[in-house]
């Protein structure tokens, strides 16, 4: 190798080493974003739960997945006979078998709200959402139908997912936000109510009653946890960040 070649290698390769640096910063950044067992826990464990259950659909023999999805779900009918076990489980499985679209859903709405609040208070934003939405929505369900209103079959339809709890967490993420932030997130997450609504078939009554759910968990998120997290987060800015630790807020 001529001299000339060898310092115009010894200049470049500074150079090189420039571009990795940043190269492998975006990364890590990017793999922190995703859930993963030691920040987020419950945004990890739930998605792996979720892979599990939408794996069973996937494979398993029909008649059992069709029995197990029948005492899940949370439509008037079931919720009356059987309101716990349709409650839990529930929230178990995904109305598709697009799972890696809730992977970044959760990485979006409930992973950001675990590592700033904690695992325990998570899961109470999540499945409160959850449980307030579907009685929110199906209690009057079950009204219309014992008037008359209604006829019976209007209780009888497959209510499963996750939804309501992640709006629950995106409301309350939303009102973190400050700003002209809070009110682009705000309307995009109407907007994202509003184009799963006009996606489905809207004249049916399972897409109104989805409607009505989603809302009602994003404006339970807005207006209900988020106030409590910020004063929440406000409390904790007030401690050494050593020695800061989750609080709850119920």
């Amino acid at each position: 190798m001529s001299g000339e070649a060898e310092t115009m290698l010894l200049k470049a390769e500074p150079r090189v080493l420039d571009l990795a640096g940043p190269v492998r910063r975006s990364w890590r950044q990017f793999v922190r974003f995703l859930p993963n067992p030691k920040t987020t826990p419950f945004t990890f464990g739930y998605l792996v739960l979720l892979l599990g259950t939408t794996l069973l659909l996937r494979f398993a023999d029909e008649s059992l997945t069709n029995r197990l999805l029948q005492l899940s779900s949370t439509d008037a009918h079931n919720l009356w006979r059987r309101p716990l076990t349709s409650l839990l489980t529930s929230a178990l499985w995904l109305a598709d078998e697009g799972w890696l679209v809730y992977v970044v859903i959760f990485a979006i709405a409930v992973a950001p709200l675990e590592r700033r609040f904690g695992a325990r208070r998570a899961v109470v934003v999540f499945f409160s959402g959850h449980v307030l939405a579907t009685l929110v929505t199906e209690l009057p369900v079950m009204g219309l139908i014992s008037a008359h209103v209604l006829p019976n079959s209007a209780g009888h339809w497959l209510d499963i997912g996750v939804s309501y709890g992640f709006f629950t967490t995106a409301g309350a993420l939303v009102f973190l936000c400050r700003g002209r932030a809070r009110l682009l997130a705000l309307a995009a997450t109407e907007a994202f109510i509003a184009v799963i609504y006009v996606s489905d078939d809207p004249t049916t009554l399972d897409s109104v009653v989805t409607l009505l759910g989603h809302a009602a968990a994003a404006h339970f998120g807005l207006l209900f946890w988020g106030p409590r997290l910020r004063r929440a987060s406000a409390g904790r800015t007030l401690i050494p960040p050593g020695m800061q630790r989750p609080e709850s807020v119920v």
